[in-house]
């Protein structure tokens, strides 16, 4: 049912949002002439996957987990994006393909050991990743892999329709801020 209800969420939100992303990309070329950012991520059943974000941050950011990266490398416009999670909109494109839910676990770097250990051990990698779920409504991130894990592995057992249109609901009307960087 949860594949459905994404893959119409993702097709409508695309077509009705397309004028917004539109101007997102535009403002983000001219601001630093990439508007996309294009990563590596560890998926369901830990198939690696090219996630597709606005770039919020610099062009010479490392690529790395956020926790890891200075706050000053995000732009002015990044800022914007991020407080107002505008910046994960192209994800709908990866929800669409099916790499991806609207309600899952965050998906991490492949070189994030410590949290693909601990999701390996509780079975977090049977359902896709999300775009929004517990953890981030929580403001857990990814600086911490054992809490995180442990959220995500709440979210396996329980997720159902209803919990599932409760973590959307409290996404769109702003409940947690995404991943820390560091000051």
């Amino acid at each position: 049912m949860t594949r459905i209800m994404d893959f119409v969420a993702a097709f409508f939100g695309l077509l009705l949002l397309s004028p917004v992303v539109m101007v997102l990309w535009t403002v983000l070329y001219f601001e630093h002439g990439k508007p996309i950012f294009i990563q590596t991520r560890v998926g369901k059943n830990q198939k690696p996957f090219r996630l597709v974000k606005f770039r919020s941050m610099s062009p010479k950011a490392a690529n790395l987990p956020t926790h890891e990266i200075s706050a000053d490398l995000i732009t002015r416009t990044g800022k914007f994006i991020r407080a107002t999670k505008l910046d994960e909109l192209p994800q709908l494109w990866n929800v669409l393909k099916g790499e991806m839910s609207l309600v899952g676990p965050r998906p991490c770097l492949p070189t994030q050991d410590e949290l693909i250990s601990e999701r390996s051990k509780r079975n977090v990698f049977n359902i896709r990743p999300g775009i929004t779920g517990p953890a981030q409504v929580r403001n857990i991130d990814m600086s911490t892999p054992k809490l995180l894990a442990e959220t995500d592995e709440q979210l396996v057992q329980s997720l159902s329709v209803a919990e599932y249109l409760k973590y959307v609901l409290l996404t769109v009307t702003g409940s947690g801020q995404g991943d820390t960087v560091r000051n």
